[in-house]
């Protein structure tokens, strides 16, 4: 059984911190951990994933919340930086509904803003949540979105400058970039059968070699309302399921009178 807290990242114990690394190290090449905490200071929180019983961490996922001028609009922008979860555990939707929350808190607090998703894929995995789950997104194989590619080169510029190639539309991080180790998500040929799955890659056909896919997806509450209410309703059905029955100490009393 497992569960899933989001944390700043000031309040994660050193630890914590060391143990996430080795799950990054487990899954990715050339991932000192000098790199991982620079990235990690540069995040607001992260997602942590573990065992209930244990209370060991077995995955996590960090996030940063920016504002940006988007399309030439104040737009609020929450990042998905390193995901990893152990092998054994990546059937569990834990941390998908932990971050399905997040975005609908945020979007609560500024419901007049435009909120979007902001993600930079290296596997198909993430590219799949992104197309699986939400109504409007970019890249899709469907259906293009000028207005939307133009605010991914918007953010791209401003998280990460002089790294996205334009001719390409992937980022480009250097010989050193992190990459999936073998294994961790390879794409077979059956996989390829699937059409989101052919779309990745051949968007991102150096995907192995540590390119990013920077993509977008809308996640305000007009977001919510489309696609994502129904979803959200499983969540919080979910969530006061799981409360403990508090009997009321007036009937209590009142009966054993």
């Amino acid at each position: 059984m497992l569960t899933t807290r989001y944390q700043k990242v000031r309040a994660l114990s050193l630890p914590d911190i060391l143990r996430m690394h080795a799950l990054f190290e487990a899954h990715y090449a050339s991932s000192p951990l000098t790199t991982f905490l620079d990235d990690l200071s540069r995040k607001d929180g992260a997602f942590v994933v573990r065992h209930r019983q244990t209370g060991e961490i077995v995955g996590f996922s960090t996030l940063g919340i920016y504002t940006f001028q988007l399309g030439g609009r104040r737009a609020k922008g929450l990042f998905s930086g390193d995901t990893i979860i152990e092998g054994a555990h990546r059937g569990s939707r834990t941390l998908q509904k932990a971050f399905a929350w997040k975005l609908f808190i945020e979007a609560i607090k500024a419901p007049l803003t435009p909120q979007y998703w902001l993600l930079i894929s290296k596997g198909y995995k993430t590219y799949l949540l992104m197309a699986r789950n939400f109504p409007e997104y970019h890249p899709r194989r469907d259906q293009a979105s000028p207005a939307m590619a133009a605010m991914v080169q918007e953010y791209c510029e401003a998280l990460f400058p002089g790294k996205l190639n334009r001719q390409t539309m992937l980022l480009e991080f250097g010989n050193d970039a992190n990459r999936l180790k073998p294994d961790v998500a390879d794409i077979t040929d059956a996989m390829r059968t699937d059409p989101d799955i052919r779309h990745f890659e051949r968007l991102n056909p150096t995907w192995s070699e540590g390119t990013e896919l920077p993509c977008l997806a809308r996640t305000d509450l007009v977001a919510f309302v489309k696609a994502i209410g129904p979803f959200m309703l499983k969540v919080l059905k979910h969530r006061f399921a799981a409360r403990p029955v508090v009997a009321d100490q007036s009937d209590e009393a009142a009966r054993a009178a």
